[in-house]
């Protein structure tokens, strides 16, 4: 456990397609540095020989954590924060805890430091949205096993229940930013 003064951490969980990717982006096109936990499983994917893909991270996932342990990822996303505060940064996105461990681990490492977002989306929205993606579309079918994996196998619900602000991306992008920029604006981010 460490505490940094003026040291913030925003941190976002969801579900696959809930908009993530997009809230990260809209902060770290602000100058942000972000921490990446999926960067994690793909730097250990590549390191492996493993190839891309839907069924072959969901399997990676979960052999590298039986195999090293549940705080695989968060154990190299916290060494990851600790190295950007060393090089001076107080603000920091943290991009998709996946399990309860992972939720349990940054917040025990920075108390009073983390704050965790959820992004909710409608189902039907986020499987439009994946669908329609050009990096790794998904069909309908592949979203809800992906679904059905990170809520029974990653226990990714946890982390979603217990977060400190909810943030529901069903409708503009300008309105989806405006609540990112409230939430920001009311923890000093």
């Amino acid at each position: 456990m460490s505490h940094h003064e003026h040291l913030k951490i925003l941190a976002f969980v969801g579900l696959t397609g809930s908009g993530k990717t997009t809230a990260v982006e809209h902060f770290t096109n602000k100058g942000f540095p972000k921490v990446y936990f999926g960067g994690i499983i793909y730097e250990a994917m590549a390191e492996a020989g493993v190839s891309k893909g839907e069924e072959n991270e969901a399997t990676f996932r979960v052999e590298i954590r039986e195999k090293e342990g549940n705080d695989f990822v968060v154990k190299r996303i916290i060494k990851q924060i600790h190295d950007l505060v060393a090089a001076g940064q107080h603000r920091i996105i943290a991009d998709g805890i996946y399990t309860w461990d992972e939720y349990k681990a940054i917040k025990h490492e920075f108390p009073g430091e983390t704050t965790v977002v959820a992004i909710t989306s409608p189902k039907h929205m986020r499987y439009h949205w994946l669908e329609s993606r050009q990096d790794r579309p998904q069909t309908p079918q592949i979203s809800a096993a992906r679904d059905k994996h990170e809520i029974e196998t990653l226990q990714k619900g946890g982390p979603i229940a217990a977060a400190d602000f909810f943030i529901m991306n069903n409708g503009s992008m300008d309105h989806f930013y405006e609540q990112l920029d409230d939430v920001a604006h009311s923890l000093d981010f």
